[in-house]
């Protein structure tokens, strides 16, 4: 959800001509932005709290079970965005122009679908250091540290490739610890003081544009995952703690039908939003929400759709039969 209502925030909300003489687009902007250290680290550590298990089986299996599928994930949807996306040119967001820019997206600089790739690669690195010891996280901590800094070159997506790994093996590796469901079941002052933990960090670190501060990113990251796995603790707890745990099981094909559609959208909200419209406080104020929420029902239909059409081959790989909670 965090990741469609970014992607709705920065790619058609505020690209939008709304005039409701209060600050309320900035709002939204800054508050998409202090997430970020949120969002892809808690993602990652989320996937690899899932994928724990699979990378303590051998080798043959791995490849055919996690790492082949996602790849094939990648590379289908990939091409899929890349057809679609060519009907909404003046959308912002990197689409290949020519099998070379299409070749570079597929490899080193990963398109929207980066996640995936990541993911793929990251199950390989796990399976592959599943015995070393729990300090060997540093190496890519520091990679991590480095990447984010911008020591290094990060055209596109390639930055969150070298960024999130951390926090993969970090979750494969929390799954054996009880820290993990400790803090899911924290009490609430314990939430309520990791959550303002990682505001008042955020704040500064915006405050500061420190964003190119050696560590802090990572710092912030390590942050965020408390505060996100604390609150995931409190809202499971609640009466739609069921229905949210159920989304979560399907975000695959959120993941991959929703950029489309986010585009789609936005071809037509500027002509919606009109003189009348953009002046309009409580749509202005409720616009990401009701989009988002409006994205993610749409792409659970469309999924639903094709796969009883016979194209399941859409969310999962035809050579191996996963369930939905493994594809996702």
């Amino acid at each position: 959800m965090l990741v469609v209502l970014w992607h709705v925030t920065r790619k058609d909300y505020l690209a939008l001509p709304w005039d409701v003489g209060v600050p309320v687009t900035g709002a939204w902007g800054r508050a998409s932005e202090l997430l970020l250290p949120v969002r892809m680290p808690l993602f990652f550590l989320i996937s690899g709290l899932f994928a724990a298990r699979q990378v303590e089986r051998p080798w043959p299996e791995v490849w055919r079970r996690r790492v082949a599928p996602l790849a094939y994930l990648f590379v289908l949807w990939t091409l899929v965005h890349t057809l679609v996306l060519q009907a909404t040119p003046g959308f912002d967001t990197a689409i290949a122009d020519g099998p070379r820019a299409l070749l570079v997206q597929l490899t080193v600089t990963p398109g929207n679908l980066w996640y995936l790739l990541a993911l793929a690669l990251y199950v390989a690195v796990a399976r592959a250091t599943r015995s070393a010891p729990h300090w060997a996280l540093a190496g890519a901590l520091v990679l991590s540290a480095v990447a984010s800094a911008g020591l290094v070159p990060t055209p596109g997506n390639r930055a969150g490739l070298l960024v999130n790994l951390v926090w993969f093996l970090l979750g494969a590796r929390a799954a054996r610890l009880p820290a993990v469901g400790r803090l899911s079941r924290a009490r609430p002052w314990v939430v309520a003081g990791v959550v303002a933990a990682f505001a008042v960090a955020a704040g500064l670190w915006q405050a500061l544009d420190a964003d190119a501060w050696f560590g802090v990113r990572p710092l912030l990251g390590l942050l965020g995952i408390l505060a996100g796995v604390a609150a995931a603790g409190v809202l499971a707890r609640t009466p739609v703690g069921p229905a949210v745990a159920a989304l979560g099981r399907r975000t695959l094909p959120i993941y991959v039908l929703h950029l489309p559609l986010v585009a789609l959208v936005h071809a037509t909200s500027g002509r919606v939003v009109t003189d009348g419209v953009a002046r309009s406080l409580p749509l202005a104020a409720l616009y990401p929400v009701l989009v988002t929420a409006a994205v993610v029902l749409v792409c659970l239909a469309l999924q639903r759709l094709l796969e009883a059409v016979g194209a399941r081959w859409l969310f999962a790989a035809p050579w191996v039969g996963l369930s939905r909670r493994e594809s996702a």
